[in-house]
């Protein structure tokens, strides 16, 4: 590399990023679910990498990385923001606007952490249940030896349907 430059750190390698959708994939081919696509984002809101299994519908990119995308934009899974803001439709539809239509406010947008619980990231899961698509999330991120937020999927998230 000549010496005027100089890398540029990201904060999620690309490495890191395919060991998460790989092992997100992995998961949801053991529990039979529906295929999926998975974007991982760098804290900075950037697309480190995505994959899209055979038979995903064409909406699901975008789905994946509004979920991450509101994750990141909130600082919290996007399942919390579904319980927060519940009550509070004019809010979503706000987030919804300032963010070009970036955010997706149902499970299956979850946070990166580090060793320090510092968010490095997010991941977007879209094509089964959301419930079922943080499960993948989750799962991926822990394959890759990070922690996510949330740490657990939800307890019922079998049972979740289309």
């Amino acid at each position: 590399m000549p010496e005027h430059l100089r890398p540029i750190h990201s904060s999620l390698s690309l490495a890191t990023a395919e060991k998460v959708i790989d092992a997100a994939l992995a998961a949801r081919r053991r529990e039979g679910l529906m295929p999926l696509v998975v974007a991982v984002l760098d804290s900075g809101g950037h697309l480190v990498a995505y994959k899209r299994e055979d038979g995903s519908g064409v909406m699901r990119f975008d789905i994946a990385f509004g979920k991450a995308w509101a994750s990141l934009g909130m600082g919290m899974s996007t399942r919390l923001i579904r319980d927060r803001l519940a009550q509070r439709p004019a809010f979503q539809g706000a987030l919804a606007s300032v963010s070009d239509g970036r955010f997706i406010p149902v499970p299956g947008g979850v946070l990166v952490l580090d060793a320090q619980g510092v968010a490095i990231g997010a991941v977007g899961v879209s094509g089964d249940a959301s419930d079922k698509d943080e499960f993948c999330a989750i799962e991926g991120i822990r394959a890759a030896g990070l922690g996510s937020e949330p740490a657990e999927p939800n307890p019922d998230w079998r049972k979740a349907g289309l």
